[in-house]
């Protein structure tokens, strides 16, 4: 791949931005990259690991001159990020985000940003359950989409230099608005979170099942729940206030859903049953075709 940017700018430095700068830096996408954490032990851990090629002590310093500047912050931090970082961008620089909401973040941090600065949002669809600058690797984002939110007066140079970065980073990029993107994200990410979420948390408060069984007899169903409700609380909590109707929606029809469900068991409907599992196998059997599963990154099972 041939250079997209001279200088990019990484606020944030978890397993997305540490994956980024990896990727950046195995396809030669930048000449220069800036990484900014606001937790100064978070800053040590980059520069000791040589994370990017520069760790800065503040946004500001990191935005400066750069090219393009991304958000990796948790998205109720990136309002207040994008007011920092305002008067450092250079004129015609390109700010994004990998947030996975992305009308709150557009509500957010446009206001902020000055005349001639490109604001186009991201959203990689990729991620593992592990966070903080040591989880990043260079191969997350490869296969995985990658969303971008442009929107009619979105410059077109400035859209294709990203396009051609996450591109470059092994990602397939697409085009959605904000709105059905936060739609399709409650469906396809947030409500599962939450409902794996409330998986774990109901094995927890079953008293009759102990601690130690629910470790030791763990099946696929229930381990794969507590892969996803390892996820940065931090993170999900901003997802879920900052997506409120869209979540609310899709648990809505979940719950029609689960009753219809109980329902069958209840009155021994085995026909519902399995007419119901036949057109939810399917959906799976397309996720393989799409090429959209994968045994990497292995979530945890092996030690790094």
């Amino acid at each position: 791949m041939s250079r997209v940017y001279d200088r990019v700018a990484l606020i944030g430095l978890g397993l997305i931005a540490g994956s980024m700068s990896l990727a950046i830096r195995r396809a030669g996408l930048a000449a220069e990259v800036t990484g900014y954490a606001r937790s100064a032990e978070t800053r040590a851990t980059a520069r000791e690991i040589g994370l990017c090629d520069r760790i800065c002590d503040t946004a500001a310093e990191a935005a400066a001159d750069a090219d393009l500047v991304v958000l990796c912050v948790p998205i109720g931090a990136m309002g207040p990020v994008a007011e920092e970082i305002a008067p450092h961008l250079k004129p015609g620089a390109t700010v994004s985000d990998v947030g996975s909401v992305k009308k709150a973040v557009v509500e957010a941090v446009a206001p902020h940003l000055p005349q001639g600065v490109h604001f186009i949002p991201a959203h990689p669809l990729a991620g593992t359950e592990h966070s903080g600058p040591r989880a990043g690797f260079a191969e997350l984002f490869d296969n995985r989409f990658c969303l971008l939110v442009p929107d009619a007066d979105t410059d077109t140079d400035a859209l294709e230099r990203l396009r051609a970065l996450w591109r470059g980073m092994g990602a397939t990029v697409e085009d959605m608005d904000a709105e059905h993107h936060d739609l399709v994200l409650a469906v396809t990410s947030h409500a599962p979170h939450l409902i794996a979420y409330t998986m774990v948390g109901v094995a927890d408060d079953l008293r009759r099942v102990t601690d130690s069984e629910v470790i030791r007899y763990s099946a696929a169903g229930f381990r794969d729940f507590t892969r996803i409700a390892a996820s940065d609380p931090t993170m999900w909590r901003d997802v879920f206030l900052n997506n409120k109707e869209a979540t609310l929606e899709i648990l809505g029809r979940f719950t029609e859903e689960l009753f219809a469900l109980q329902r069958a068991i209840r009155t021994g409907d085995g026909d519902l049953l399995f007419d119901y599992f036949t057109r939810t196998r399917a959906i799976r059997r397309g996720i393989i075709e799409a090429g959209q599963d994968t045994d990497a990154p292995d979530f945890g099972r092996v030690k790094r």
